[in-house]
């Protein structure tokens, strides 16, 4: 079962996510998929998309798989260039690279939950919405 989880997990990214082919989800996640605010095939497919909407040559990069029982962890990075609008953001332009963590678990070969942490500052911070130096502006104002 759990390699069975490895290859659904490793499938996901590359012939669904990297590609583009967000037909393919329905193959790899449950209808009754949860996740923090994100519910739902629905759910998960707008994560995806407002990401390949922002970084249409995103490209992720497994660097790990590891998986216990009916989960998988998944470390991974991706790299894009900025040319679309990121969560309101207008495209810069430039390239950015961003590293993650997930944690799926699997029921009857699909994925119905995910944890997921990323780096989401370095990100803003990349495209320039967020000020590298942020935290010395804010000590420099106390």
């Amino acid at each position: 079962m759990q390699e069975q989880n490895k290859r659904i997990v490793r499938k996901l990214y590359e012939e669904c996510i990297n590609s583009g082919k967000m037909v393919m989800l329905a193959e790899f996640v449950a209808e009754d998929y949860v996740s923090d605010g994100q519910n739902g095939l629905a759910g998960f497919a707008s994560n995806i998309e407002s990401l390949r909407k922002g970084f249409p040559d995103i490209k992720f990069t497994l660097q790990d798989l590891i998986a216990e029982g009916d989960r998988v962890t998944a470390r991974w990075q991706w790299k894009g260039t900025h040319d679309g609008i990121f969560r309101g953001i207008p495209p810069t332009h430039k390239q950015i690279t961003n590293d993650g963590i997930v944690i799926y678990q699997l029921r009857d070969n699909k994925i119905i939950h995910s944890w997921l942490q990323t780096d989401r500052l370095g990100a803003l911070q990349q495209i320039g919405a967020i000020p590298r130096d942020l935290g010395a502006q804010v000590k420099s104002q106390q």
